[in-house]
C-alpha cells in the first residue's frame, strides 16, 4: 500500500465496476492519472483474468463476483456484503461507481459503511429507461434509484443532457453535484486522424455488441434492402461480441442466419479497434439509447462519417449534415437512405470525416475527461479540510 505521508494529495480511490476488462476499456486512464499524482487506487470488480496486468500498473485488485445482467438475490447480497466489508476495512476517500447496477450496490454499501464520498458515473440509463419498457423490473429499479441514491453528498456523472435531466427530475442530490462529462474520452494521439482513400469496395462498420438495442436488426434490414443498388460497392462488417449476459442479446445462432457471405460479415470482438476504424469508410450505429458510445467518439477521432439514430447519447456524436446523418430509431428505410448517400459520395465522406475529427478534438479528449473527473474528487477533499 502507498505511504500517504509522501504525498500532499494522497487519497485512496476505489473504482467499482462490473468486470475488470470493462474498467480497462473505459476508466483505466483515470486510475493511472491518480497513481501518477500519488493516489492509491483500488479496483473492485469481477476478475476475468486481468488482475496481474492491472497490479503491474499499480492498481490493487479486490475480486467482487458481480453478475452482469440479472443475478439472483443471493448473488447480489453477497456482492453487497463484500463491498461493505472492503469499504469498512480500507476506508476509501473516494468511491467511484461505474454503471447503473454497480451504482445501486456501491451506493447502498457506502451508506451502510458510513461513507458518503461517492461519485456515481451512470454511463447510460439503458435497458430500464428505453422507451416502451415499463415492466415490474423496470419499475422496481426506478424505485431503488429514488431510495438508495438520494443523498446530498453523492455526485453524479452523466454522459448526455437527457440522462442528466432525468436524474435532476428524480431530485437525488443538489444540482451542484450533477456533472455532464461527454463519455469516457479518447486518446487523440492513439486514435489519430487517418485520411480516407478511394476504394472499389467500401467497408461499412458496425462497432458494437450484437444487441437488439443497438439496432442490429434494423441495420441488417437496411443493408439487405440496398444490396442491389450497391452492387458490390460496399460490405458491412459487424465488429462485436454476442453479449449473452445482456437481456437484449441477439443470440449467435440467430445472427448467423441473418449474415450474407461477402456482404454482411461478422468478425466478433476485436481487442484493437484502431486498425478496424482506420480501414473502414463509414460507421453505423442505429442504437435505441446510449450514454455516449465510446466507439463513436473513437471513430470521430480517426475521422470517419457516422450514421446513427437521433437517440439519447447517439445524437451527441453527430451534427446532422456536418459529420454524419441522424435517422429515427427503428427505421431501417431511412437508415438505408442515409447509408446510400454516403456510399456514392466520396467527397462528402471525406468532409464529414474531417469534421468528425474536429468534434473529437473539441469535445472528447481524454485529458478533458480526466481533468473534469478529478475536479469532482478534489471537491470531496476540500470538504474534509
Amino acid at each position: 500500500m502507498a505511504d500517504c505521508d509522501k504525498y500532499s494529495r494522497c487519497r485512496r480511490i476505489f473504482y467499482v465496476a462490473s468486470v475488470d476488462w470493462g474498467f480497462m476499456s473505459h476508466r483505466l486512464p483515470l486510475a493511472l492519472h491518480g497513481i501518477e499524482n500519488g493516489d492509491e487506487v483500488f479496483l473492485l470488480a469481477a476478475d476475468t483474468g486481468r488482475r496481474e496486468e492491472l497490479e503491474q500498473l499499480g492498481i490493487h485488485c479486490l475480486h467482487i463476483p458481480f453478475v452482469r445482467g440479472k443475478g439472483t438475490v443471493l448473488q447480489e447480497v453477497k456482492c453487497l456484503f463484500l463491498l461493505y466489508k472492503y469499504f469498512k476495512k480500507y476506508k476509501p476517500d473516494i468511491i467511484h461507481n461505474v454503471n447503473l447496477k454497480i451504482t445501486l450496490l456501491g451506493s447502498l454499501a457506502a451508506r451502510l459503511s458510513g461513507n458518503y464520498h461517492v461519485v456515481n458515473a451512470i454511463n447510460g440509463l439503458g435497458y430500464c429507461f428505453t422507451d416502451g419498457r415499463d415492466g415490474f423490473l423496470q419499475r422496481l429499479i426506478r424505485l431503488l434509484i429514488r431510495t438508495i441514491l438520494k443523498a446530498k453528498s453523492f455526485s453524479f456523472i452523466l454522459q448526455n443532457p437527457d440522462d442528466m435531466q432525468m436524474i435532476r427530475n428524480l431530485k437525488l442530490t443538489n444540482d451542484a453535484n450533477l456533472y455532464l462529462i461527454k463519455g469516457s474520452g479518447v486518446d487523440l494521439d492513439e486514435y489519430h486522424y487517418v485520411k480516407p482513400v478511394r476504394k472499389e469496395q467500401l467497408k461499412i462498420l458496425f462497432p458494437s455488441r450484437i444487441l437488439l438495442d443497438k439496432g442490429i436488426i434494423e441495420l441488417i434490414e437496411a443493408a439487405k434492402s440496398i444490396r442491389e443498388v450497391v452492387k458490390g460497392k460496399a460490405v458491412f462488417v459487424l465488429a462485436g461480441s454476442c453479449d449473452n449476459d445482456n437481456p437484449a442479446v441477439l443470440k449467435e445462432e440467430k445472427l448467423r442466419l441473418l449474415l450474407e457471405s461477402g456482404y454482411i460479415e461478422w468478425i466478433g470482438y476485436q481487442k484493437k479497434m484502431f486498425p478496424i476504424y482506420a480501414d473502414c469508410d463509414i460507421v453505423v450505429l442505429p442504437s435505441y439509447r446510449e450514454g455516449l458510445p465510446k466507439a463513436l467518439i473513437e471513430v470521430c477521432a480517426v475521422g470517419r462519417p457516422i450514421v446513427t439514430t437521433n437517440a439519447v447519447g447517439c445524437r451527441e456524436c453527430v451534427v446532422e449534415g456536418y459529420n454524419g446523418y441522424l435517422v429515427p430509431i427503428k427505421d431501417s428505410v431511412l437508415l438505408a437512405d442515409a447509408l446510400r448517400k454516403l456510399i456514392f459520395d466520396f467527397e462528402k465522406r471525406e468532409l464529414f470525416g474531417r469534421n468528425s475529427r474536429k468534434m473529437a478534438e473539441r469535445d472528447f479528449s481524454i485529458q478533458s475527461v480526466i481533468k473534469e473527473t478529478f475536479y469532482i474528487y478534489d471537491k470531496y477533499q476540500k470538504r474534509n479540510i
